[in-house]
């Protein structure tokens, strides 16, 4: 197992610095690098091939227990987790994360969690906060924190989510990351052992969170217990939700695996909001319909005083609906990134 290794999130605006930063890396690196960029589940992604033409290192999506070895890029395939567990790589659908598979802040706990003081985390470009919760554990197990510049990024707000709640060693535009990696790596991180209750604690927390990302099947219990409950409910299965504290960073977790941040759960929650107005004005445009057709049926077969009744109620029903579509129309997603735009 290598000493050190390289792990890369990125996210809207990422695939240039990406490129920048990769163009740079000697051929020699005595490290492998891992990628983790956020992409369409339900297309193919020609990430490796681009990274392998813009600098010496060949870029692949590995298969699931691929050795690690220095000199390559692992990039993270589609819809998939790419987990670092000591020198293997580990391909799995897991549950979401921040609503993406693969997940930055999975990547970056399993190589907290592997390499210690040996890993070095990198924030490019992107929206919302994927990275921040695991770049903060690479940092709380000794490795080493490099975000880049957010003036320099099209999407600033993964690198100042990053720099905000992350001691950050580095914060470098992405025209340097390649020549800095390449120096850092060179260096033996450290034999210190990070001691204590607290840090013993957190690489507990970090080997669970990787086993939920790879998808193992833990105990209910196991999950709930890496944090306090809350009254919130998790937008993806309904599931209840932990809270889980590192630092000034709070976070969740649901006992089916599915993680978010704050932000990510605000914005996952309101998203299912708009989804059940939806719902709602269907209901009462079917309603509507339904009414209309009994009552007309009833009209012609001699009904008419009831079947006035009927087609009030179909009226009203369908003002309703239109009330609901209205609302439904002007609803947004929320996030603390939009929230006062």
């Amino acid at each position: 197992m290598p000493s050190r290794c390289v792990v890369i999130g990125a996210s809207a605006g990422g695939l240039e610095p990406l490129r920048e930063l990769v163009s740079q890396l000697p051929t020699d690196l005595p490290a492998p690098v891992f990628v983790a960029m956020h992409l369409p589940a339900n297309h193919e992604s020609y990430l490796p091939e681009i990274l392998s033409s813009t600098g010496p290192l060949p870029a692949m999506h590995p298969e699931d227990n691929t050795k690690v070895e220095t000199g390559f890029i692992y990039v993270a395939p589609p819809d998939h987790h790419l987990l670092v567990d000591a020198d293997l790589i580990a391909v799995k659908r897991g549950p979401k994360e921040n609503g993406f598979r693969p997940s930055i802040d999975a990547l970056f706990r399993s190589a907290a969690y592997s390499y210690g003081t040996g890993a070095i985390g990198v924030v490019l470009s992107g929206a919302l906060n994927d990275g921040t919760s695991g770049l903060w554990s690479i940092k709380r197990l000794g490795g080493i924190a490099i975000v880049q510049e957010p003036y320099q990024a099209k999407y600033w707000s993964m690198p100042r989510s990053a720099l905000e709640y992350v001691e950050a060693d580095y914060k470098v535009p992405s025209n340097e990351m390649g020549l800095l990696l390449t120096e850092l790596v060179q260096a033996q991180p450290t034999q210190e052992e990070m001691m204590g209750n607290d840090i013993n604690e957190d690489a507990r927390r970090l080997a669970i969170e990787t086993q939920v990302a790879a998808g193992v099947n833990l105990p209910e219990k196991t999950i709930l217990d890496l944090g306090s409950m809350t009254q919130f409910t998790c937008p993806e299965c309904r599931g209840a939700l932990v809270g889980i504290k590192e630092g000034g960073l709070f976070r969740f977790r649901c006992h089916t695996g599915h993680g978010f941040s704050a932000d990510s759960l605000l914005e996952g929650l309101t998203e299912k909001v708009g989804e059940l107005i939806w719902q709602t004005t269907r209901g009462f445009q079917e309603a509507s319909m339904l009414l209309e057709h009994l009552g007309l049926h009833i009209q012609e077969n001699g009904g008419a005083a009831q079947a006035k009744e009927f087609l009030a109620k179909a009226r009203e029903f369908n003002q309703s609906a239109s009330q609901f579509q209205r609302i439904a129309v002007g609803h947004k997603s929320l996030s603390a990134e939009n929230l006062g735009q």
